[in-house]
């Protein structure tokens, strides 16, 4: 089975011989690759030159021009030799109808059932391998909802840490506002000996208002008096006046009783 195995893969390899060239090849692997020695009947292939493991997937497209080894790339898979088993098969299957005897036909029936269990082990390992995809698949799409919901929850944390840091600055701002007014009040004196001083201003003012009032009072008698004393002097000076003009008068007639002499 082992040994099935093996030719499978190697004569998968013989359609690619020609995609690169191993490292240290012979003169003749730069035209080809990888030689095989292939058995027709038996269906092995034995490497003759050491060539890439898992050459399929080592292929470099970009040298290959020929259209066939594309679409053979394309149809090997991963590069099991699966056309290859298939070729075999069919081979195999042709073989074990024009067999002439009964040894024969029994050896290419089991040659069948080999090719067939390598198909079959090939195709399960295919399905297993695309149920690892769709498993891979799944998770990967919950991964990736996970990560979307882990950015939406980011951006919602930073948006509100936005917020936060607007409210601290704001907060902040009114601290650094209210240590400047804290310092300017600090220079002023306290609020109840403020309203002391206030009090203790308003009976004053209440008291020079009262002294205000009585020198008023004061100032408007002496205002009367004055006028009093001015109109009794103005009396007087008019009864002066008077009196010396009425002395006037009597000194004149007495002159001139004098000047006239007596008839």
């Amino acid at each position: 089975m082992q040994c099935a195995e093996g030719a499978g893969w190697g004569a998968s390899q013989a359609g690619l011989g020609r995609a690169r060239r191993p490292c240290g090849g012979l003169p003749g692997a730069l035209e080809l690759g990888v030689r095989w020695n292939e058995d027709s009947e038996l269906g092995t292939a034995s490497k003759r030159t050491r060539g890439f493991w898992r050459a399929g997937r080592e292929v470099y497209l970009g040298d290959l021009q020929d259209e066939v080894i594309r679409k053979r790339l394309l149809i090997d898979g991963d590069g099991a030799g699966d056309d290859r088993r298939i070729n075999l098969l069919v081979k195999s299957f042709i073989k074990w109808c024009n067999s002439g005897s009964q040894e024969e036909g029994y050896s290419q029936y089991q040659r069948m059932l080999s090719t067939l269990s390598q198909c079959e082990f090939s195709m399960g390992k295919t399905l297993l391998v695309y149920d690892m995809n769709l498993r891979e698949m799944e998770n990967y799409e919950k991964i990736y909802k996970e990560i979307e919901c882990s950015i939406a929850g980011a951006h919602e944390k930073i948006a509100e840490c936005k917020k936060q840091i607007l409210q601290a600055k704001r907060i902040r701002k009114n601290r650094q506002e209210y240590d400047a007014l804290a310092k300017v009040i600090q220079h002023h004196p306290d609020r109840h000996e403020t309203l002391k001083e206030l009090e203790a201003l308003g009976k004053e003012l209440e008291h020079l208002s009262h002294i205000k009032e009585s020198v008023e009072d004061k100032l408007e008698l002496r205002r009367k008096q004055f006028h009093v004393l001015l109109s009794t002097i103005h009396e007087l000076q008019q009864t002066l006046e008077n009196d010396d003009k009425l002395s006037e008068v009597d000194e004149t007639q007495e002159s001139a009783m004098e000047a006239d002499p007596k008839p």
